[in-house]
């Protein structure tokens, strides 16, 4: 039975007819994603937060996408070391705000399918059917440990997340309680009450970008989330078209969405705009706490050369990994376009190393150009 496939819904914005839509990505915790200590680095507090999320709304951004993270990174910032947990700001952000999408990122191994289940749907009456929960299996060892959970192999936690989100699933339409008895889970007469606004249900997001974790999101989810390969782009089209077949002939998921990150320094110049870049990575960067990244990754000078393994740090300090979308604001449309038109991709969400003066300036420059060139 596919559980993942639906017909457009109204009062969800991911769900519209744009060519490309847009999130912002991680303002719910301290840095957002650049790990830097330069002057206008996001410092997290509700009203900053909220700050950005009025900007988002004023652009018609389809989505707010927090990141779940329960500890930092140490290094010279302790990089997201402060935030705010995604169920109870989504739940806020749902009435702060009127328009995008309000995302919730939820580890499975720290919350019970059947809270999962109830909050979600309270959010998603909150929000006026604008819920949208990104399932991630948990990969960071040391936030697992802060749960005393001990954190199972790869496979079996996605495993796991498949019975986690058909019970969850089940929840959000089951009209009786149920008994279920899994390899995992376990729960006697369950039942949620009311159900979500959305029907069948919220859309399901996943971020799993290993053959497991892309198999999940082609049977379970609306949105896959991946990273673009930024130096072989052909290379993750063709992912992208594979996972679209793969979802649509063997589960009967025919409109699975594709979504990525990206990272946005405009500048009047494209030196300016790569000088800034060279400035809050490569002088001001947390080059300490993006070593540690890329060890729990299992990237290291064993596996990969030193160069290759200091872009890989550049990148996760510039914006978590994304895409690089640096230059002038014509610089930054033709690379939005190209991750539509040439890689596929349905939805980009995006940071700035500077999130209030860059969403602005993305606001004033970059959007009149995104909509003249009818992306937006």
């Amino acid at each position: 039975m596919n559980i993942a496939s639906r017909t457009a819904v109204p009062t969800n914005p991911v769900f519209n007819n744009r060519k490309l839509r847009l999130g912002t990505f991680s303002t719910n915790l301290e840095h957002g994603c650049a790990m830097t200590d330069i002057e206008g680095v996001l410092r997290i507090s509700w009203d900053s937060s909220l700050e950005l999320a009025k900007l988002a709304n004023e652009m018609e951004f389809e989505a707010l996408v927090p990141v779940g993270r329960w500890k930092g990174f140490g290094g010279k910032v302790n990089f997201n070391g402060r935030g705010f947990e995604c169920f109870t700001w989504a739940a806020a952000m749902g009435v702060a705000v009127p328009y995008p999408a309000v995302f919730s990122t939820s580890h499975i191994s720290t919350i019970h399918p059947l809270m999962a289940a109830k909050q979600a749907a309270s959010i998603d009456h909150i929000s006026g059917g604008r819920f949208v929960l990104n399932v991630v299996t948990g990969w960071n060892r040391p936030e697992m440990e802060m749960f005393g959970v001990e954190m199972a192999d790869h496979d079996t936690r996605y495993d796991m997340a498949a019975e986690w989100i058909e019970i969850v699933k089940r929840l959000w339409t089951a009209e009786e309680p149920f008994d279920h008895e899994g390899t995992y889970y376990r729960l006697n007469q369950a039942l949620v009450s009311p159900h979500p606004i959305q029907q069948p249900h919220p859309p399901v997001m996943c971020a799993g970008g290993s053959p497991k974790g892309l198999a999940f999101s082609a049977k379970y989810c609306d949105i896959a989330f991946i990273l673009v390969d930024m130096h072989d782009p052909g290379k993750t089209r063709d992912q992208i078209v594979e996972l679209r077949r793969v979802a649509r002939e063997e589960h009967g998921n025919p409109n699975l969405q594709v979504w990525a990150s990206a990272y946005v320094v405009v500048r009047d110049t494209e030196e300016e705009a790569k000088r800034f870049l060279h400035h809050y990575v490569d002088e001001r960067g947390d080059w300490e706490g993006a070593t540690g990244i890329v060890n729990s990754f299992g990237m290291n000078a064993q596996t990969l050369t030193p160069d290759v393994l200091d872009q890989f740090k550049r990148h996760f300090i510039a914006g978590w990994a994304g895409y690089p979308l640096v230059g002038t604001k014509e610089q930054v449309v033709d690379g939005l376009e190209f991750l539509v038109n040439n890689v596929g991709l349905d939805g980009v969400v995006l940071s700035w190393a500077d999130y209030r003066d860059g969403m602005v300036r993305f606001r004033d420059e970059v959007i009149p150009l995104l909509k003249q060139a009818g992306l937006r």
